[in-house]
């Protein structure tokens, strides 16, 4: 209502200039008592501090409380990052804009921009959750009091009190997922921010365009830092997932010694279920998130699992040729065949069962990252993994021979 009112008594007021019949006689009207009374009745000021509060409020609030889905036909994942967006198409709207209040929307803008940075950096240091709960989908407030920037109008900035400690709350591997297809697409909509407040400034005869632009590439810089952190802690949570079943690998030996199974023909089952969260980033994020993202995250988690699992594997090889050699200095020290490693049906040994399905498991392991549409070249340790096993299986048949 203030702007309509507004908007129509400055018409007015312009309208009323044109019957000047010159410049000196606008200029006249202009210094005129009367005339810097009615212009003083209008507060712009105020209503800034009004619009402020009500735009600001809005993007703290989904910025504090918790990372809910966006709603349905936002072009982003999260509602935080939808608020963002809306709050800086209302700043630039025509239901907002005033001419003399364009300083004030700019610097507006650039503290919403540099707010998100401050709420992606708070979001990248929570503690990743299991998502088999729906509380774990939620965020305890993590905004005002906990950051480090906030908005403020700059006329009405007041003290703020320290924050209290809290503990840390969860997010959930979705939630990192949704966040960094919003950072990136936010981003990429950077241009669209100074397309939409080009046409306004030229209203009011600004065309130092390229200040603009740049300021608005200082805040993408901005959010770009905060991919790399971000996609730490995405790549680390897919190798945690992944290595929870890798390191089965363990137990390989156990099923084995002693029990006259036959020889392995097929890779082992938590191999398959070391792989589903590789599998379910490229099918279920892949609308959402840019295949040189995943591309990333896959290469990046499968390096820091395979490596992991290079060293678990080593690790049960060299306990199967200690218990080997241990069990052959007994046999040579009594003499006799107490402990026969051979199986009781004269075939391989147990040991040599196990490095044979060591070797399976890792070769399917491979198949399975080249089916991703990754080389396995680019996966740290996996060459000596590759390596380790086949030595193994050489051996094992060698001595079957």
């Amino acid at each position: 209502l203030f702007l309509q009112k507004y908007t129509t008594s400055m018409d007015f007021v312009r309208k009323f200039e044109r019957q000047c019949g010159s410049q000196a006689s606008v200029k006249r009207l202009r210094s005129h008592p009367s005339y810097h009374s009615f212009n003083n009745k209008w507060n712009l000021p105020v209503y800034f501090q009004i619009r402020f509060r009500e735009i600001a409020g809005a993007l703290e609030e989904a910025l504090s409380d918790t990372l809910e889905e966006a709603p349905a036909g936002s072009s982003y994942c999260l509602l935080a990052t939808h608020m963002v967006w809306t709050s800086l198409l209302k700043c630039w709207s025509d239901q907002m804009f005033l001419p003399l209040l364009a300083h004030r929307l700019w610097k507006l803008s650039l503290q919403i921009l540099a707010r998100y940075s401050v709420f992606i950096g708070e979001v990248t240091l929570r503690p990743v959750s299991s998502e088999n709960t729906k509380e774990n989908k939620k965020l305890v407030p993590v905004g005002r009091k906990e950051s480090s920037v906030s908005l403020s109008s700059g006329e009405d900035q007041g003290n703020g009190s320290s924050p209290e400690s809290q503990p840390s709350p969860s997010i959930s591997s979705t939630q990192l997922v949704y966040v960094a297809a919003d950072l990136d697409k936010l981003q990429d909509q950077i241009p669209d921010i100074l397309e939409m407040i080009k046409p306004k400034l030229e209203m009011i005869g600004f065309k130092n365009v390229s200040c603009i632009a740049g300021a608005l590439e200082d805040s993408k810089t901005s959010l770009s830092a905060c991919a790399p952190t971000l996609n730490n802690r995405i790549i680390q949570d897919l190798s945690e997932s992944s290595f929870t079943y890798l390191k089965s690998a363990l137990e390989v030996p156990r099923l084995y010694r002693r029990t006259n199974k036959e020889v392995p023909t097929k890779a082992s089952a938590y191999v398959d279920s070391a792989l589903k969260p590789f599998y379910r980033l490229q099918n279920e994020y892949k609308d959402i998130l840019k295949q040189p993202m995943i591309h990333q995250w896959l290469e990046g988690a499968l390096s820091e699992s395979t490596q992991k699992y290079y060293e678990t594997v080593s690790d049960v090889l060299s306990s199967v040729k200690k218990m080997e050699e241990s069990l052959k200095r007994l046999k040579q020290a009594r003499r006799t065949v107490t402990s026969n490693p051979v199986g009781t049906n004269g075939g391989m040994s147990d040991d040599n069962k196990i490095r044979l399905q060591l070797a399976l498991d890792v070769e399917y392991f491979g198949e399975q990252i080249r089916k991703m549409g990754l080389e396995t070249s680019s996966i740290k340790s996996f060459s000596a993994l590759t390596e380790l096993v086949l030595t193994a299986k050489d051996q094992a048949t060698a001595e079957q021979s």
